[in-house]
C-alpha cells in the first residue's frame, strides 16, 4: 500500500513538468510516439535523473530541439547508446566529476567508477571484455534508476537480493564461472534473509553489506571476521582474543564461516556447542586429539543449559503469580536481567573460555533463583490471603446469622 502511494505521488509530481518538457525536448515526443508503455520514454518519469531535471540529451548528447532523428545523430555532442563495455565510463562522466555532482547531489560519493575497476565485475569487463558480468545498468537499471530509499528502486534493501540473484541465482548463466548459484536460496532461509525479506528489517544485511557495492568482491579467509565484525563487533573481539584465532590462521580456515556458514546463516542454537553431535565442535575436535576442546565445549554447553532451565522454571512460577493478580513488577524486571545474562553467556561462547561462560551463567542462576523464590512467596501470600478471607467470611456469616436469630426472637 505504501509502495503504491509513493509511486502515485511521484507520478503526480512529474506529470505536469513532463508536458512542458516534452515541448522543449523532442526526444521525449518522438520516442513516446514510437514506444509502448514499457519503453524508456515512459519509464523515465520514475528515474531519479529525470526527477532532478536531467533530460535525454544530458546523457546521450545531441540537440533535443531537432525534429529528425538523423539530424540529432549528426548534431554536436551526440553520444548515442553506449556499448556494454562503455557503460561504466559513460555513467562516470558525471558520477566521477566532483564539481558536477556537487551541483546535483553533493552527498553522493564520486569514487564509484574507481571502486568498480577494482571489483571482480570491473576487472572481468574492462580487462577481459567479459560482457556477462555486471555493469552499472545491471544493478541500477537504465531509464528507471531509483533512489535507494524508494521501494521501487532495484537497490532498495529489500530488492538487493533479487537484483544480485538475477545473475548469481541463474545456474545456466553462471555455468562458465564455476561458482555456486545457491546463494540467494540460502540467504532467503538464513537469519539475515528472514529478518530482511520477511520482517522487513532494513537494518539486516543484504548482499552489498558483506560484499561491497561498486567494489564488490568475495571476502577472503582473512577478511571474513572483519566483514562480520562490522555488525557483530563484540563477538569478533572475543574471537580475536581466543585460542581459535591462531589455529584458524594456521589451518587457513575462514573465521566466522567455519561455524556459521556464509549465505545460509541460521539462528544459532545452544546445541551447536558441545562434545556430541549435532555440536559442530565435533567436526574438528575428538576426545583423543590432545586438546581440551571437547571438554571446554561440554562445560560451556552444561552451563548454558542450566541457565536456560533455571530461566524457564522461574518464568513458569512468575507467570503463575501474575495470573493470580499479585504485584510482580520487580520480579519481571529481574527475569529480564536473567535473559540478558543468558544472551551474554551465549555471546561469550566466542571466547571459547568455559570459565568466562560459566561465571556469567552463575550470575544468571542467582537471579533466576531470586525470581523463582520471590514469585513462590507471592503465590503463598495469595493463598494465605484467600484463607484469611475465607475465615473472615465465615466469621462474618456466623455473626450475621446470630444477629438474625436474635432479632427474630426480639
Amino acid at each position: 500500500m505504501l509502495k503504491n502511494i509513493l509511486l502515485i505521488s511521484v507520478s503526480m509530481l512529474v506529470a505536469l513538468p513532463l508536458a512542458s518538457r516534452a515541448q522543449e525536448n523532442n526526444c521525449i515526443t518522438c520516442h513516446q510516439d514510437l514506444e509502448d508503455q514499457d519503453g524508456p520514454s515512459h519509464k523515465i518519469v520514475r528515474d531519479i535523473h529525470f526527477q532532478k531535471g536531467l533530460m535525454c540529451n544530458d546523457c546521450h548528447g545531441g540537440d533535443p530541439t531537432l525534429d529528425d532523428m538523423d539530424d540529432v545523430a549528426e548534431s554536436k555532442g551526440y553520444r548515442g547508446v553506449p556499448s556494454y563495455t562503455e557503460v561504466p565510463s559513460f555513467c562516470a562522466r558525471c558520477h566521477s566529476d566532483a564539481s558536477y555532482m556537487h551541483e546535483h547531489n553533493p552527498s553522493l560519493p564520486t569514487d564509484q567508477f574507481d571502486k568498480y575497476k577494482t571489483s571482480v565485475h570491473g576487472q572481468r569487463l574492462l580487462k577481459k571484455g567479459d560482457t556477462k558480468v555486471a555493469n552499472c545498468i545491471s544493478c541500477h537499471s537504465v531509464h528507471e534508476i531509483g533512489d535507494a530509499k524508494f521501494p521501487h528502486s532495484s537497490t532498495y534493501p529489500l530488492n538487493i537480493p533479487a537484483t544480485c540473484g538475477k545473475c548469481h541465482g541463474d545456474t545456466e548463466y553462471m555455468s562458465q564461472y564455476g561458482i555456486p548459484t545457491d546463494q540467494l536460496e540460502g540467504y532467503k532461509k538464513s537469519v539475515h534473509g528472514k529478518a530482511l525479506l520477511e520482517n522487513h528489517d532494513l537494518g539486516a544485511p543484504a548482499c552489498n553489506d558483506c560484499h561491497g557495492n561498486h567494489g564488490a568482491a568475495p571476502p577472503g579467509v582473512s577478511s571474513i571476521s572483519a566483514v562480520c565484525g562490522n555488525c557483530h563487533a563484540f563477538q569478533a573481539e572475543l574471537f580475536d582474543a581466543s585460542p581459535h584465532k591462531q589455529a584458524y590462521i594456521e589451518n587457513d580456515f575462514p573465521m566466522c564461516e567455519t561455524c556459521h556458514s556464509n549465505h545460509l546463516i541460521v539462528q544459532p542454537l545452544d546445541a551447536m556447542v558441545g562434545d556430541a553431535e549435532p555440536a559442530i565442535c565435533t567436526e574438528c575436535h575428538s576426545s583423543d586429539d590432545g586438546t581440551i576442546g571437547l571438554a571446554t565445549a561440554a562445560s560451556i554447553n552444561a552451563g548454558i543449559k542450566k541457565l536456560v532451565l533455571a530461566h524457564n522454571e522461574a518464568e513458569v512460577v512468575l507467570n503463575e503469580a501474575i495470573e493470580k493478580g499479585m504485584l510482580t513488577t520487580d520480579e519481571e524486571f529481574l527475569l529480564n536481567e536473567v535473559k540478558q545474562e543468558l544472551i551474554q553467556a551465549r555471546t561469550l561462547v566466542h571466547s571459547f573460555d568455559s570459565t568466562r561462560v560459566v561465571e556469567k551463567t552463575k550470575v544468571g542462576l542467582l537471579k533466576a533463583d531470586s525470581v523463582k523464590s520471590n514469585s513462590a512467596s507471592l503465590i503463598d501470600e495469595y493463598y494465605f490471603r484467600r484463607k484469611g478471607l475465607g475465615v473472615a467470611t465465615l466469621f462474618i456469616t456466623i455473626v450475621c446469622i446470630a444477629l438474625w436469630i436474635r432479632i427474630k426472637r426480639l
